[in-house]
């Protein structure tokens, strides 16, 4: 038989779906037993007889789990006790919380740790989510071995969730508010775990503090966990800025790799987990924002000349966890909208907004190097008849096609940009005139080869009128820049389309060679 558990059940209760759902999803096999009222001697003598026979042959059941429900009478729970006790001797009892819903159980109370502990529960599992880990962590100390689970820290209930500690000194509490305080103006997730970092260990002090981000990955077995900022005693702190960079960054010479048992357990929803490994003492926190896990917030002590944790240092990491992990979650959230902010919804390309800025630093840069900066502005050529013929959700998604075929013939350096309707813009930094025309003729015959299907399995064919100007040739601002292609890509609307043309500038430079006509083309083009 695979790995399985036993949930033992009383006849009035069916087991909680979410709790059968995780441990499939961890595959561990579930053998649903109901609770029978048997004297302790005849469930013996059955254990007995049976313990030769091949029924009970195979491995044994990883735990046996509990499910304490808000309310649960005490005699039935030493009645579940009893009976894994009689017919599972030496597996770990589990207790696994049920959560009412609703007003039937407002007034019904839940059983503390400590009381699960005392009647012969081993574990405690709060969610159903928790339960992969927790029996990971009874799986790897054998069947025969002792068990020593992490010590999970549970919150009480009565408690601010959100306060410091009632006895943390005046000190204690300036530092804890300057470091809330500083997180509010951070606006990057690795800023604000360095600066979180630096507050916490002026409070607690460890060996070695680790904030970690927890990646996607589709396996449920583990959590993987990215490490994005690192405060470590043993590294030497140097006045100078450099020091400070090679201590504090998250490159692979400064990130220790603890990435404790621990802190996987508390990003697998296990809680606060304190535990020795490895001869440390370790403290993991999961670092939550509303209903999600974020991160985690590992502290590492050694065990030879450092005590572990103390439970007053628990409670003040455990309340600045909340603005800790809340600042993560915002500079996602600045981040993302400032990402929007500057792309285009359609053609998820830089939009207008983007291109100024982005076009504003790359003259600035080009001013200070002395070279050039190109934009070349292209224009559907009779677009609307797409729109007019097939609708404007086929026009639509041409665009979209159109972005796709763009990009693929520019440079990781260069900028598009959906500038409105279907005119688009890609500005080249560090590219003179002679260079941009050969990128820009390239695009224009990508685009007049490419057949379009406007999701619709069309077959549409396109060209696209290209405008050039560079600074500081045809112009000396950003503005200046763009309307000098702008009126460029109107030239070669007026020269049938389908080409591309040069501007001729309002700053003309007599010691840059003005790049040669193209074949047909004309001083007045």
């Amino acid at each position: 038989m695979s790995k399985h558990v036993i949930l033992l059940t009383d006849a009035h209760e069916a087991p909680a779906y979410e709790l059968i759902e995780a441990l499939r999803a961890a595959g561990v096999r579930t053998l649903i037993e109901g609770l029978r009222e048997v004297e302790a001697e005849l469930a013996l003598a059955r254990r007995q007889e049976s313990e030769g026979s091949a029924v009970n042959e195979g491995p044994p059941p990883l735990a046996v789990l509990y499910e304490v429900v808000p309310g649960a009478d005490l005699v039935e729970m030493q009645s579940a006790r009893d009976h894994a006790k009689t017919f599972w001797p030496g597996t770990p009892l589990v207790a696994c919380r049920r959560h009412g819903n609703g007003y039937q159980t407002l007034n019904l109370r839940n059983l503390d740790g400590a009381t699960l502990k005392r009647l012969g529960f081993r574990a405690i599992a709060d969610k159903a989510a928790q339960l992969p880990a927790l029996l990971r962590e009874i799986e790897g100390h054998g069947a025969t071995g002792e068990l020593k689970l992490p010590e999970i820290i549970q919150k009480p209930v009565e408690q601010g969730s959100y306060s410091l500690p009632l006895k943390l000194k005046t000190k204690g509490v300036r530092a804890a508010f300057e470091l809330v305080s500083s997180l509010h103006f951070i606006g990057d997730q690795i800023g604000a775990a360095h600066t979180a970092l630096a507050g916490i260990d002026q409070l607690v002090g460890a060996k070695c503090w680790t904030i970690y981000l927890i990646s996607d990955s589709n396996t449920v077995e583990a959590s993987c966990l990215e490490a994005i900022a690192v405060r470590d005693r043993d590294r030497p702190r140097g006045p100078d800025a450099d020091e400070w960079r090679r201590i504090y960054l998250p490159d692979e010479d400064a990130v220790p790799h603890y990435e404790s048992k621990a802190a996987h357990l508390a990003a697998a929803g296990m809680g606060t987990i304190k535990k020795k490994e490895r001869g440390k003492h370790v403290l993991a926190l999961p670092l939550i924002c509303g209903e999600r896990i974020l991160g985690v917030l590992e502290g590492v002590r050694d065990s030879d000349n450092e005590s572990s944790f103390k439970k007053s240092e628990i409670e003040l990491l455990d309340a600045l966890s909340l603005p800790v992990a809340s600042a993560l979650a915002n500079a996602v959230r600045i981040a993302e909208a400032e990402r929007l902010s500057q792309t285009d919804d359609l053609t998820k390309l830089h939009n207008a907004r983007y291109l100024r800025q982005f076009l504003l630093n790359e003259i600035r840069r080009a001013r200070r190097y002395g070279s050039s900066v190109t934009a070349l502005f292209l224009d559907l050529d009779d677009f609307k008849q797409v729109n007019d013929v097939h609708g404007h959700l086929v026009g639509s998604h041409v665009l979209m096609e159109m972005a796709g075929v763009i990009l693929g013939s520019v440079r990781d350096t260069d900028a598009l940009a959906r500038y409105g309707g279907d005119e688009f813009v890609i500005v080249l930094p560090d590219t003179g005139m002679d260079l941009a025309g050969i990128v820009a003729e390239r695009i224009r015959e990508k685009i007049s080869q490419y057949t379009f299907t406007g999701g619709r399995r069309l077959k549409l064919s396109l060209t696209a009128s290209f405008g050039v100007a560079t600074f500081p040739i045809h112009a000396s601002s950003p503005q200046q820049l763009i309307a000098c292609a702008d009126t460029a890509m109107y030239e070669a609307k007026a020269a049938n389309k389908n080409c591309v043309r040069f501007s001729v500038g309002p700053i003309p430079n007599p010691r840059v060679a003005t790049p040669p006509l193209e074949a047909g083309q004309t001083t007045e083009d």
